[in-house]
């Protein structure tokens, strides 16, 4: 085979695995815009904005439902990351009895059926007061953001020198300028993955979210799966757009970051 022919044939993949994943986001932006979209047609008959607009009207409920989300995501990704770092700096650069315990122990909840761990997170909350508040649904999502979170920095520290460190204090660099100066700059991009798939575990949580926030927390999920079961597809569909659109916009600067970084 050809350079040419093996230039082309991955052309083709690339284009055909592209097409793979806008053309359902095609479709839910058509369906957003559509005053109704029967089969056999291609395309609707009637246009409309009204599904964005009723989207962005506070009736909905929908901007109040974005704005939990984020708050709570936002939180989750800083708790996750501030939890994460010391807990992967122990098992990547330290040997100590019932690590691979330990490590069992970090990945259990994401091992675990989130039921199980739900519902006896969820009797633990009730008899703290946490139960349907926004602080106990930030601290249940915790319980599959960290590990993670985690295990991305275990492959970050991994890779870091810690000799940079010595160097750096044997020079006379105090405790928090060896971290501000060498270990943060060498970690940064290992801390961003973290961050984001912190957030987006945190973003895409339902069940979590319905269990321990009892309907009184209202995030975009359970915004989305309302709509979705009320037989309105316009709104629906501008509501799954509004719930991809941060993994696409985190994604993007991550690798834009990461790229920048190299």
């Amino acid at each position: 085979m050809s350079m040419d022919t093996r230039l082309s044939a991955a052309h083709f993949w690339r284009v055909a695995l592209a097409l793979i994943a806008i053309l359902p986001v095609l479709v839910l932006a058509v369906w957003s815009l559509s005053r109704g979209w029967l089969w056999p047609a291609l395309l609707p008959r009637a246009w409309s904005l009204r599904a964005w607009r009723y989207a962005a009207s506070p009736l909905s409920g929908v901007p109040q439902s974005l704005t939990e989300s984020v708050f709570i995501a936002v939180i989750v990704a800083a708790l996750a990351v501030l939890l994460a770092v010391p807990a992967a700096r122990a098992v990547a650069l330290h040997s100590f009895r019932f690590k691979q315990a330990v490590l069992f122990i970090l990945l259990l909840p994401v091992l675990a059926p989130p039921v199980a761990s739900a519902m006896g997170v969820h009797s633990l909350f009730i008899r703290l007061g946490l139960a349907e508040t926004v602080w106990g649904v930030i601290l249940v999502h915790l319980i599959p953001a960290v590990p993670y979170s985690t295990l991305m920095m275990v492959g970050s520290f991994s890779r870091f020198e810690t000799e940079q460190e010595a160097v750096a204090r044997t020079l006379g660099a105090s405790t928090y300028h060896v971290w501000r100066r060498v270990t943060l700059p060498a970690l940064a991009p290992g801390i961003a993955v973290s961050a984001v798939f912190a957030f987006l575990v945190s973003w895409s949580q339902y069940l979590l979210t319905l269990l321990v926030g009892g309907g009184q927390v209202r995030t975009l999920p359970l915004s989305l799966i309302a709509f979705q079961t009320s037989g309105d597809d316009a709104v629906a569909a501008a509501l799954a757009l509004l719930y991809l659109a941060p993994a696409v916009f985190l994604f993007l600067a991550v690798a834009r970051f990461l790229r920048t970084d190299a």
